[in-house]
């Protein structure tokens, strides 16, 4: 039985389709259907049901826990011992996966990041909790299935993941012991979904497809400045009590809206574990609500001397710059004052870089001293050569939704070329205008690879990435790709990531090599392909319009460069040591 796979994106345009947003007459109050998601059972076809072992107290010896975790790229697997006489069903919803026990006690357990799809596992009271920082559909986000090992034991093996799909499918048999092989296969890492080779994962998508509305944004210029961290509600205080947060969720965003009254103080603190809003003035009653949508797992609020906190708690970081915006906005049509927040993991730093960083001091000039690792093939003083690739052009427009990739990733290779040129670069771009070097795809993508000639250090290819609308909520952040095809391949991947992060607050999705690409793997130079964000999120493809955006984009990666280049990590090179990486 094929389970639809368009459930989650029916149910997010349910939310965005016209008077299906249950407006208010408040712009700030947006909410969607309510959609229970239905329980799939894992054990269809999978026998269940055996006595179950009691004490003379009644009190069940089987107990049910311990995960065991692996990863591959972005997927994770977890893997759980079933005693005899165990059963369990397994339902998705929009904060992960929940796994309810029967016939065994569930071991009380709070991990965090279990793996890198899995932000939290959290268990006791009969069931275990597998939260993703994505929504599940019936069968998009997960697979499960069941298998007996040699030894007897019986498991339940679940594999979550953005590419992964399948939901419920006994794939072997229970009671059967499977082979010496399959076993060793049991801890291997989850395989994502096999997408096409030779291609970076977002030029799989097809071209023209449905793209999701972006999320509706703040009123007034609020990207153009840091988040204010701290305001006060103008007149005065009258000991007023405040009003129960208002939620409205829009695909990718949610957005939370408290109702100040005047001379009400706040102050926001993010953190790990989300944000604390700190408000004096107020009376503010105890209440909660968990699961609230994928972006906020659940909000607090706590009476404290002169006010109390609202605690809202998210399944990703946030800092001062990034995961979250806020705006005070005057009162509409009584006299509280509104204190819109909202949050999306997809949100990154889109506040124009400082005026220092956008002057040579940005990319200082490499140390004009013989002996130096960019120097170290040559007896005279040369600029190193390193091979800019803006992704697509021409015919090829790569990635459509918010923005066109083949211009997207120009303009970011311009300015990369522009910060790096004053600091001793030579710079030789793939392409410096919008055209593909050939009409042959293979044949292009060799050509922009082949360009890394004799004395040249590095290669980076920027590109956009992209999902189908049905899978676009699990798609957003920056992620570098990197192949075998030089020791220093990995390093400089690991530089570039990090530099990209550290300049653009995007949510971080790592560094992969689990799939073969021309561009790389036809370099025989250090290489590195950077997806530099979604165009198919309703957030993540707003930030890749914001020029903002792409200026600390391309900071990020001149500086990644830059670094490389000073420490060895280039083609002449050996593998760098953590002592010759030291900036």
């Amino acid at each position: 039985m094929k389970l639809t796979a368009t459930f989650l994106l029916s149910t997010l345009l349910m939310a965005v389709a016209g008077s299906g947003l249950a407006q208010t007459g408040d712009p700030f109050q947006r909410s969607a259907p309510a959609a229970v998601a239905p329980t799939v059972s894992a054990a269809r076809g999978v026998a269940v049901t055996r006595p179950v072992p009691i004490t003379l107290t009644g009190v069940q010896n089987a107990t049910f826990g311990s995960p065991r975790s692996s990863n591959q790229g972005s997927a994770t697997r977890v893997v759980f011992d079933l005693a005899p006489g165990v059963s369990y069903s397994l339902t998705p919803t929009f904060t992960g996966l929940r796994v309810n026990v029967q016939g065994a006690r569930v071991q009380p357990a709070v991990i965090s990041r279990l793996g890198n799809s899995v932000s939290e596992y959290r268990a006791g009271g009969g069931q275990a909790t597998l939260s993703t920082l994505f929504p599940l559909s019936l069968t998009d986000g997960w697979e499960a299935h069941e298998a007996t090992l040699a030894t007897g034991t019986r498991v339940l093996i679940i594999d979550i993941g953005a590419t992964v799909s399948g939901g419920s499918v006994d794939r072997v048999q229970p009671g059967a012991p499977i082979s010496a092989a399959a076993q060793a296969l049991l801890n291997a890492p989850a395989t994502p979904t096999a997408s096409v080779s030779n291609l970076p994962p977002g030029d799989t998508v097809t071209r023209g497809g449905k793209v999701l509305p972006p999320a509706p944004a703040l009123p007034g210029d609020n990207t153009a400045r840091p988040n204010d961290l701290n305001g006060v509600v103008p007149g005065t205080s009258g000991g007023v009590t405040l009003p129960q947060p208002r939620i409205g969720k829009n695909p990718g965003q949610t957005r939370v809206v408290l109702d100040l009254p005047p001379g009400t103080a706040y102050r926001i603190v993010p953190g790990p574990g989300g944000l604390s809003v700190e408000l004096t003035g107020p009376a503010v009653p105890a209440q909660r609500e968990q699961n609230v949508s994928p972006e906020l797992t659940q909000w607090s609020a706590q009476p404290t001397l002169g006010g109390g906190i609202i605690v809202l708690s998210t399944p990703a970081p946030t800092t001062a710059r990034s995961g979250w915006r806020v705006q005070l906005l005057p009162p509409s049509s009584d006299q509280l004052a509104r204190l819109a927040i909202d949050l999306s993991p997809a949100m990154a730093d889109l506040t124009p870089l400082p005026a220092a960083a956008r002057t040579v001091a940005a990319v200082p000039p490499f140390p004009a001293s013989r002996g130096t690792a960019i120097l170290a093939l040559s007896a005279t003083y040369v600029r190193p050569r390193v091979v800019i690739d803006a992704g697509h052009g021409g015919r090829d427009p790569g990635a459509v939704g918010s923005v066109i990739e083949k211009d997207v990733a120009l303009a970011v290779a311009l300015r990369v070329r522009d910060l790096l040129a004053p600091a001793g670069v030579d710079v030789v771009l793939t392409r410096d205008s919008d055209r593909e070097l050939s009409s042959d795809k293979n044949t292009d993508l060799k050509m922009r690879a082949g360009m890394g000639t004799p004395g040249t250090q590095l290669f980076i290819s920027i590109h956009v990435n992209a999902l189908e609308a049905s899978s676009a909520l699990k798609g957003y952040g920056v992620e570098t790709w990197w192949n075998p095809n030089h020791p220093n391949s990995s390093a400089l991947a690991a530089l570039l990531q990090q530099h990209m992060v550290e300049q653009t607050g995007a949510f971080s999705r790592g560094l992969k090599n689990n799939q073969s690409l021309s561009v790389l793997r036809n370099s025989r130079i250090p290489a590195a392909l950077v997806e530099i964000g979604y165009a198919s999120h309703p957030v993540d493809g707003q930030n890749l319009t914001d020029s903002n955006y792409l200026d600390r984009v391309a900071l990020g990666i001149a500086q990644g460069v830059r670094e490389a280049l000073v420490t060895g990590v280039t083609a002449g090179a050996g593998a760098p040591t953590l002592a010759s990486r030291a900036p």
